[in-house]
């Protein structure tokens, strides 16, 4: 087993320390016990949504002493939320991060793509696509099968080979009440990587993640000071930095109308990103709300049929989730149906 001990940190939503979560958490708890490895929570990540929200410098306290801890050997997000940003000052205005990073794995999704961002700051190869209450804490029986294969490929390697399409999608889970607990939600017949546009082999290095959250860095909706504190630390990477590279863009359970999706999709056109980097990878939406149109958004406002689009790929909101390495060179190609990572 490559990952021995396994630190659970609250970077946004403290959820996690909440009663009404405590059936699923139980759990995970047993979920990981089973697999022979050792798991902690950081002193904050059980301290409850009110606490949290109020002390983001405790939250970043845990990133920096997950990472200064050597027995530590993996990094695992609780779950998302929406204002991770808000730990920027903390990690990064005296180097507070910088001085203590080291090669862990981290993995995360959601609004910890600002999390992927700091650390690609700082040259960090990470992992995404997965946290500990929405996937290791699935209240079926089990692990959703193609959920728990990636997962345990990470722990027992500390990396994923390569991503084949999951042979089926599920509905989004309604009820998360220990009455839910060995259930299963419907599936459907999923039918694989779907080549939209361009040419079917590319290759790149992969960055992204949510794009409500992408959209937060450069939009002052949501939270006033969050594009100032994203431009303050240099959070989302230069227009140099994205060239060659394969941007993955997934959708929240926020479920984003057209309109919306359509500004969001403006935003990154506008920052000029569509013109470097070397092709684009879409997340499968929540329950697929709004696929069609949000494809038909992408040919639209791209406009570069040359750009080679995959959608369809079963990461991020939708379930199951595998996960995607960042930082690592990636070989895709859609008439294989699969994702390879060379190391």
């Amino acid at each position: 087993m490559k990952v021995k001990k396994i630190a659970i940190v609250s970077l946004s939503k403290g959820i996690l320390g909440e009663d009404f979560v405590s059936h699923e958490v139980k759990l995970g708890e047993e979920r990981i016990k089973n697999l022979g490895i050792n798991l902690c929570y950081m002193p904050n990540a059980l301290k409850g949504l009110e606490y949290l929200e109020n002390h983001p410098e405790k939250r970043a306290e845990d990133l920096i002493n997950a990472f200064s801890d050597p027995t530590i050997d993996m990094i695992l997000c609780s779950i998302g939320g929406d204002d991770t940003y808000r730990l920027l000052p903390y990690l990064f205005e005296n180097d507070e991060l910088k001085k203590v990073i080291n090669p862990k794995i981290f993995l995360g999704f959601s609004d910890s793509t600002i999390n992927h961002f700091m650390l690609n700051k700082l040259g960090v190869k990470t992992f995404y696509g997965q946290s500990f209450l929405s996937d290791v804490c699935e209240l079926s029986s089990t692990m959703l099968p193609y959920t728990e294969y990636y997962f345990k490929e990470l722990l027992t390697t500390g990396k994923i080979e390569k991503i084949e399409p999951s042979p089926v999608w599920y509905d989004s889970r309604s009820d998360f009440s220990s009455n839910a607990i060995g259930t299963i939600t419907s599936s459907h017949q999923n039918e694989g990587f779907v080549l939209l546009q361009g040419s079917p082999t590319f290759s790149g290095k992969i960055l992204g993640g949510c794009i409500d959250t992408i959209y937060d860095i450069f939009d002052n909706t949501r939270y006033k000071n969050s594009p100032i504190l994203c431009e303050r630390y240099k959070l989302f990477p230069s227009i140099e930095e994205w060239k060659g590279k394969i941007l993955l863009l997934e959708s929240s359970e926020e479920k984003a109308s057209p309109e919306k999706y359509r500004t969001m999709i403006k935003t990154l056109k506008d920052y000029g990103i569509f013109k470097v980097i070397s092709a684009l990878l879409i997340g499968q939406p929540m329950d697929r709300t709004y696929e069609s149109e949000y494809i038909q958004i992408l040919k639209d406002v791209i406009d570069d049929e040359s750009l080679p689009i995959v959608t369809n790929i079963n990461v991020g909101h939708s379930l199951p989730r595998c996960i995607i390495p960042f930082g690592v060179m990636s070989h895709i190609d859609v008439d294989k149906q699969v994702i390879e990572f060379e190391y």
